[in-house]
């Protein structure tokens, strides 16, 4: 029984149905549109930020945790000392995003019925930088370095051997705030992985204020009230970036390859890759014949794609999920909005069709270093 469930766990991590649960659970918590909202209130995702909600979260995660940590393979990959920080970082990050989205539906439930944010409530009183603070801070000192020393004696400094350049690690990781990075390189050539979409998801945060004018929620919690930067934000960041480390982290193993959480790290495990570029696709294996020579005629498929995809579809959105928000905030700022969130977007897609088409790159211009 419980090695069905291992393997059952295995198979479900698998990149394809990993991700896809992940994003459709992401919709059904942080609701884009009217049908995952329906789905949201019939499950009632709300009474996970009350108090019981969040002892839910906690006991599943430790039960999880615990469950896993009865493996050997499992205790290999979780308590080596370079991934301890990243299982910190899971119960860190669930705490924060509970408490924070507590503190807001608290908020949400007082507006409604015509009170005002807590914070605003707790506005009025009187807090001095001494001995408030400092005395907060001095403490929040003392218990970091304590916590500092008794991790540093019970784990062993991850220091290996003298650097050889005839040797490569295997696998070879990057540090873990690169592993999203190191994840996106499968899918996109370095210049878009390790320049465009970084730039994309840190100025797509920093012009969130700047694009929703929205002035509510400003010195308090509140997710009704902002969901829109809150939704983008929370997809940027726990999608695109917190998923991404920690499936680089525990799911990638030797050659790069996906293991499952309960899966002996097997070096010789080799996957046969058989990704072809959309103009190989569709030239030379839908219509039988030989990729032409121009090149702006071999990739126009993927041209065309693009093109609408960045050139008609900004405008269709505006038209329809999101007419409200381009006549509340405007042309311009729609079409910064717009363009940001479908280059955020293109890697979900392309992970979706490397995985289900085994397309590589949707344009593919080697020659002038340029894929995409």
């Amino acid at each position: 029984m419980i090695d069905a469930i291992k393997n059952f766990i295995n198979f479900a991590a698998s990149p394809n149905i990993l991700f896809t649960v992940v994003v459709f659970s992401y919709l059904i918590v942080f609701p884009p549109v009217k049908i995952f909202q329906s789905i949201h209130n019939f499950l009632g995702v709300d009474r996970l930020w009350t108090k019981k909600g969040g002892i839910a979260i906690f006991s599943f995660l430790f039960f999880v945790f615990a469950f896993g940590l009865t493996d050997a393979n499992f205790r290999l990959i979780v308590l080596k000392p370079d991934n301890v920080p990243i299982v910190a970082l899971i119960f860190v990050v669930v705490f924060f995003l509970w408490l924070s989205l507590s503190q807001a539906r608290d908020n949400d439930l007082a507006i409604a019925q015509g009170g005002k944010p807590k914070e605003w409530a707790e506005s009025r009183e009187k807090v001095l930088v001494f001995p408030d603070l400092v005395y907060i801070e001095f403490i929040c000192l003392i218990l970091a370095s304590a916590l500092l020393a008794v991790w540093s004696i019970g784990l062993p400094a991850p220091l290996e051997d003298p650097a050889n350049p005839t040797v490569s690690p295997n696998p070879s990781k990057a540090p873990w705030y690169f592993l999203g990075l190191q994840e996106m390189l499968v899918y996109f050539d370095p210049w878009i992985a390790g320049v465009v979409f970084p730039s994309v998801i840190l100025f797509g945060m920093m012009a969130i204020p700047y694009i929703d004018k929205n002035r509510k929620g400003l010195g308090y919690y509140t997710y009704q009230e902002r969901k829109m930067a809150i939704n983008i934000f929370m997809f940027f960041w726990l999608v695109l970036w917190v998923f991404l480390i920690i499936v680089g982290t525990f799911l990638r193993g030797p050659n790069w390859n996906f293991f499952g959480p309960f899966e002996f790290w097997d070096h010789s495990k080799l996957e046969a890759l058989n990704n072809i570029n959309l103009s190989e696709l569709i030239y030379m294996i839908g219509l039988n014949r030989g990729l032409p020579q121009n090149i702006l005629l071999r990739e126009l498929p993927g041209f065309l794609i693009l093109g609408f995809y960045f050139g008609i579809l900004p405008a269709v959105m505006a038209k329809t999920w999101f007419k409200d928000l381009h006549q509340r905030i405007g042309t311009v700022r729609y079409s910064i909005f717009a363009v940001l969130l479908l280059l955020a977007l293109l890697l979900p897609i392309k992970m979706y069709l490397r995985w289900f088409f085994n397309i590589k790159y949707l344009i593919a211009v080697p020659e002038f270093f340029f894929n995409v």
